[in-house]
């Protein structure tokens, strides 16, 4: 059920699954914030991957604000393109030695450790509520059950 560009407010799921969403990019976003310090070593005076890190959790917060407020498809297909790129890239980074690119450090690390984990699943989830939330909000409204008033 849709109303317009928005996913069905007063639906418990529709809540549900933009709790999910703010809930799991503020995770990925706490995880970043807190690593952030450790990795802008990679390039202490560019942009190292301690920079990309504040960048990504200051975008994690800002969409998952906007979900909660709004529920606007914009806004879930704006959190599902966050979350996926920051699984993409923290499993890329994992199994890919990829060298820096012109101001963008390399961040190849080879392990998993709890807080990557905890930022990856958290990005996944974020990312996957946030596609439920716009496959349900695509879906054409169910015809009333009621026979109409002639």
């Amino acid at each position: 059920m849709t109303t317009g560009r928005h996913v069905n407010t007063g639906s418990v799921f529709a809540w549900v699954l933009r709790l999910l969403v703010a809930a799991a990019l503020l995770v990925d976003a706490v995880v970043h914030l807190r690593l952030a310090g450790g990795y802008q070593q990679s390039a202490p005076t560019g942009i190292g991957a301690g920079t990309l890190f504040r960048i990504e959790a200051s975008v994690a917060i800002v969409v998952a604000v906007w979900v909660i407020l709004s529920g606007s498809r914009r806004a879930f297909v704006v959190a599902f393109a966050v979350g996926l790129s920051a699984a993409v890239a923290v499993v890329l980074y994992r199994y890919v030695d990829i060298p820096a690119v012109g101001p963008l450090p390399a961040m190849y690390e080879p392990v998993w450790f709890f807080e990557k984990s905890l930022s990856a699943l958290a990005e996944a989830v974020a990312a996957a509520a946030a596609l439920v939330a716009l496959l349900i909000s695509a879906r054409p409204p169910r015809p009333s059950r009621r026979e109409p008033n002639l």
